[in-house]
């Protein structure tokens, strides 16, 4: 009998090799959606895409992939998260063959839906698996900070195998790329992922509540990425604005009715899993302007090549990387998530103002390396903290549910700054330019006054966290020395009587 028994030592192993797994997962999906930027005039040639239907190959992965988060993680709790994960990963990279293949415009949009709803199924029950896995608070913090890092910094390591695949072979390449890892990822996880039976389907299932919310969230982000073309006041973007809104207001009213609701309504009283997720979206907010507009500054001012432009965020890059060894999670351990938070979001609101200062020749040292690596120390010192909140009194039973919750507000966020930032910079150049400045002025006014709204939204965020990330007063009270590990219980009680 002994001699089938898996060991403590075996078992603990396996669990921070099932975290390389899900964390592979995650790389695969959020290179994804960079890497598809760099080919895009590769596609548009190919497949003779006009300017207006060449958005889709973005945004049907945008709009699959934030409408069915939150619907895949609840399916996660009721069904089993390595079940969905395994789907999702299995969906994704079937999903990219093809888009690989695509013979037309049709069937590459058609595949990227697809490859949207596979990358929500796999990545929506992510932040469950590592919960599940990792009670024990240090544990966790390290687990957490290693999937921050593949999250933030895959964008940009997405821009060099962009570059260098699209350059050395051809568009194809770019999905098909997501072949060995898939199947990797599918191999090793089966493996190494421990099975969950999830809550089951005893008492049925939430169909119209389901129906509702990714409905719902598949017309609001369609809303969103169309104001770019259409303008917010644009009678198609308040319409279906509108619908969004309508949708969900009867989601909730479902929610509040049924026996066995998709999205059971307490969820939502938790105060540090809502809290976070404002305070996430403004600064999630803050780092798409960054990213995006920065890499036009970069091509489109500076002229930098694709693969320069992916090396040029490496300051970024690296730094979130070496905070994610284990740097971020002593520093919470030793002063608490909420003041490294705080830091954290303070650091990328002086990189975005240093890259308002931006000029037609400014040097990348120390200027542009200097606001990257601000941000990179803001991102890796923010994320980590605010999942780590966000995720802390989430029963395990709804933990498929709360980390849907923060992708859904990561990923709505961010399309949103993307749009309203994209647009802001857009029409600011347009006015410029008819002002009789010159095309790079125009662009440059464009571009700062999008760094400038970037940084008042993190800084939004700052304010916000002071005011519903407050910490619990009961906790700090009890606490008999100034800070430190004492207040790490406000996130876990148990450290409290570890810490004693």
């Amino acid at each position: 009998m002994n001699s089938f028994s898996i060991s403590p030592q075996s078992a603990d192993n396996r669990r921070w090799l099932g975290l390389v797994v899900v964390c592979l997962a995650q790389l695969m999906i959020v290179l994804d959606t960079t890497i598809v930027n760099v080919a895009l005039p590769s596609i548009q040639h190919e497949l003779h895409f006009s300017q207006a239907n060449l958005t889709w190959v973005v945004n049907a992965f945008l709009i699959s992939f934030g409408s069915f988060l939150l619907l895949a993680g609840r399916l996660g709790d009721l069904l089993g998260r390595r079940r969905i994960f395994l789907a999702g990963v299995a969906l994704f990279t079937v999903a990219s063959a093809l888009c690989g293949l695509a013979p037309n415009q049709g069937l590459l949009i058609g595949a990227r839906f697809l490859q949207g709803i596979g990358g929500a199924f796999a990545a929506s029950v992510i932040l469950a698996i590592l919960v599940t896995e990792f009670p024990e608070p240090r544990e966790r913090a390290r687990a957490m900070s290693a999937y921050v890092f593949v999250a933030v910094a895959g964008g940009s390591l997405g821009l060099l195998a962009g570059g260098a695949l699209t350059q050395a072979l051809d568009w194809h390449w770019i999905f098909f790329v997501n072949l060995p890892i898939g199947i990797i990822t599918l191999a090793l996880g089966r493996a190494l992922i421990p099975r969950d039976s999830g809550a089951g389907l005893g008492d049925g299932v939430d169909w119209l509540g389901s129906l509702l919310v990714t409905v719902s969230l598949m017309i609001g982000v369609y809303a969103i990425v169309q104001a770019t073309d259409h303008g917010w006041g644009s009678t198609q973007v308040l319409g279906y604005g509108a619908v969004s809104l309508a949708l969900m207001a009867a989601f909730l009213a479902v929610e509040a009715r049924v026996a066995s609701p998709i999205m059971p309504l307490r969820i939502l009283r938790l105060r540090g899993l809502t809290g976070s997720s404002i305070v996430r979206g403004f600064l999630v907010t803050a780092m798409y302007s960054t990213f995006f507009l920065g890499t036009l500054y970069l091509e489109h001012v500076l002229h930098y090549s694709a693969l320069q432009t992916g090396l040029s965020f490496m300051p970024w890059t690296l730094t979130v990387g070496i905070l994610s060894l284990g740097v971020t999670a002593r520093l919470v351990d030793r002063f608490g998530p909420r003041r490294v938070m705080l830091f954290g979001m303070a650091t990328v609101v002086a990189g975005l103002v240093l890259m308002s200062t931006v000029g037609a020749h400014t040097a990348f040292f120390p200027t542009i390396f200097m606001a990257y690596f601000a941000i990179g120390l803001g991102i890796g010192t923010s994320f980590m903290p605010l999942l780590a909140i966000a995720m802390a009194d989430v029963p395990t039973a709804d933990a498929g549910l709360g980390s849907g919750i923060v992708n859904v507000s990561q990923q709505v966020s961010g399309a949103l700054g993307l749009a309203v930032l994209g647009t802001v910079a857009a029409n600011r150049s347009k006015s410029l330019l008819s002002a009789g400045h010159g095309v790079t002025a125009s662009l440059l006014g464009g571009y700062h006054l999008a760094f400038l709204i970037g940084a008042a939204s993190a800084a939004t965020g700052i304010i916000t966290a002071l005011i519903v990330l407050r910490p619990a007063g009961a906790h700090g009270a009890a606490a008999p020395a100034p800070e430190p590990l004492p207040v790490l219980a406000e996130l876990e009680p148990e450290l409290e009587r570890q810490a004693a």
